[in-house]
């Protein structure tokens, strides 16, 4: 009797590297930015709100890494805390328009009576563009980090609910679900035991685009002065304060900017690696 040999766990990743390498590129960019934002209070040396006018807009320098901006607050401190609402509002975001879409998606495509009244409401969401359907949710709601994820959440809803109907579309025509509606299976439980996890591949790269998606929007909003507070540290609110000194001091917009780049690009990559991953197929045809 052969035992099966076990691998050093360094060769295990080396492994996975090399067969989904965006992914793991992806998620350890992705957690390094998670860590960074969970250590905020012991990264960043100095409050994010602390105003001093006599290093206004500074270079970077050993005293302040990322420079200073120009009420003379540390750029480094408030960029690292500005991690936590870019990646909260991401996850957040991902997790509710997924939810929210997977229970009208699953309606939709099962239920042909309510499939119309569902998908007319969701073509109406979709022909307004997103950002001035957020922008018009912030000015006739109190402004906070709630509003600003529902304001997000709505308008991803319809892309969730349009890929879920066509899957569910498709697989309730397969023979186990007809076999099912035969026996007298509930259609609760054919739902959730039957079509549900069929769902779940194409969910988790849909939901890695939508918090990339949400991260951005967040920025935009918060740069446009209608999403996050601007005395709450953001990467939007950070380029924002300094558009007007770009000439002076580039490094106040430079360093959140090259943040909000890695997040975002970190999420597409894990989702890219997701799909490559999830699917084979597709991956060898590319």
């Amino acid at each position: 009797m052969f035992l099966p040999v076990k691998r050093p766990a360094g060769r295990r990743a080396l492994r996975a590297l090399k067969r989904h390498p965006t992914l793991c590129v992806g998620t350890a960019i992705l957690a390094l930015l998670t860590l960074a934002a969970l250590a905020a209070p012991w990264l960043a040396a100095m409050d994010p709100q602390d105003i001093d006018p006599l290093t206004r807009m500074k270079p970077p320098s050993a005293a302040h890494f990322f420079g200073t901006d120009a009420l003379g607050r540390d750029v480094y401190s408030r960029t690292v805390w500005g991690a936590r609402v870019s990646l909260v509002v991401g996850a957040v975001v991902a997790l509710a328009a997924t939810a929210a879409g997977v229970a009208l998606g699953m309606l939709a495509g099962y239920f042909r009576r309510v499939d119309a009244f569902i998908m007319r409401i969701m073509d109406g969401l979709m022909a307004i563009p997103g950002v001035l359907l957020a922008i018009a949710l912030m000015a006739t709601l109190k402004g906070g980090l709630g509003t600003v994820i529902v304001a997000i959440v709505i308008p991803e809803i319809p892309r969730v609910v349009r890929l879920v109907r066509a899957l569910v579309l498709a697989l309730r025509e397969q023979p186990y679900i007809e076999a099912a509606v035969t026996c007298g299976t509930p259609v609760p439980v054919i739902l959730w035991r039957h079509i549900l996890p069929n769902l779940f591949a194409p969910l988790m790269v849909q939901a890695t685009f939508i918090a990339a998606s949400a991260i951005l929007t967040e920025a935009v909003l918060s740069f446009l002065g209608v999403g996050i507070p601007p005395q709450t540290p953001s990467w939007g609110n950070i380029m924002a304060e300094g558009r007007n000194f770009v000439a002076v001091a580039f490094h106040i917009i430079l360093y959140p900017g090259l943040f909000l780049g890695a997040a975002v690009l970190a999420v597409n990559l894990v989702g890219d690696g997701l799909r490559d991953m999830l699917d084979p197929r597709l991956a060898r045809k590319l």
